[in-house]
């Protein structure tokens, strides 16, 4: 089945582990969960959620990983998560991106 979302207009609801964030999760497909994710200015550290891709709408910071990889974030960029890492976003305009994380 085909189907679309409009990723610029979903709306969000408040994320539980931190007030500067807000989540959207959109639909599944098999072990694949896509959705849209928000970030005020400010900085939060984020844990574990598996692997994932993402593509940046709108907004700019940093993401690290406790690797010391960094990405720096604008609309257009496409980051890629690997399981396990645990990252650090400043963010400096608030960021929305839509992600793609792999389930088990």
């Amino acid at each position: 089945m085909i189907r679309y979302f409009d990723a610029l207009a979903a709306a969000t609801t408040p994320d539980e582990s931190s007030p500067l964030t807000a989540l959207a999760e959109l639909d599944t497909v098999g072990t694949l969960a896509t959705g849209v994710w928000t970030h005020d200015v400010g900085v939060t550290d984020g844990g574990d959620f598996g692997a994932e891709v993402f593509v940046v709408l709108s907004g700019r910071g940093t993401v690290t990983d406790q690797h010391g990889g960094r990405i720096d974030l604008a609309p257009g960029v496409i980051g890629v998560l690997d399981a396990g890492d645990l990252t650090h976003w400043e963010i400096t305009e608030p960021l929305r991106k839509v992600w793609i994380v792999a389930g088990s």
